[in-house]
């Protein structure tokens, strides 16, 4: 039977042309709109890298960026018994450390090379040194008894 001899009610009306669907957004088409430039400060990232490589055990580093309530119990918990003094570590090294007020520290883009291999330089030597330190304790043990 085709639709010539199917009955007026029967017969199928034809597709309506539905409209295209909008392209999907692949990563290439879409642009999150770019980060406003984060304001430069007036504290020196060499500083406050330093600060907290030697000092940031007792919280010098965050007194430095104008932070004196966390500088305080950084202080009294020595740098949060260690973890506290290796996290702030590692947001100077990644950029992330901000003063006070906010704002990034000056002088990262220069000197962020020579800041992480220096900081990774020492972190092995202080590793090596625990190492080579208790095996002298052990050799000294053993040979006393």
């Amino acid at each position: 039977m085709t639709n010539d001899q199917l009955p007026a009610s029967a017969s199928v009306p034809p597709p309506e042309a539905s409209p295209t669907p909008p392209p999907v957004p692949t990563h290439a088409t879409v642009t999150a709109p770019a980060p406003p430039p984060a304001a430069v400060g007036a504290h020196s990232f060499v500083a406050a890298w330093l600060l907290s490589l030697l000092l940031g055990i007792l919280g010098v580093d965050r007194f430095y960026l104008g932070k004196v309530g966390t500088g305080i119990l950084k202080l009294l918990t020595a740098g949060g018994l260690g973890i506290w003094y290796v996290i702030d570590l590692v947001l100077l090294l990644a950029g992330l450390a901000r003063d006070a007020d906010g704002r990034a520290l000056f002088g990262y883009e220069e000197a962020k090379r020579v800041a992480w291999i220096v900081t990774g330089a020492l972190a092995a030597l202080w590793i090596v040194g625990g190492i080579i330190n208790g095996g002298i304790a052990a050799l000294s043990t053993s040979i006393g008894r």
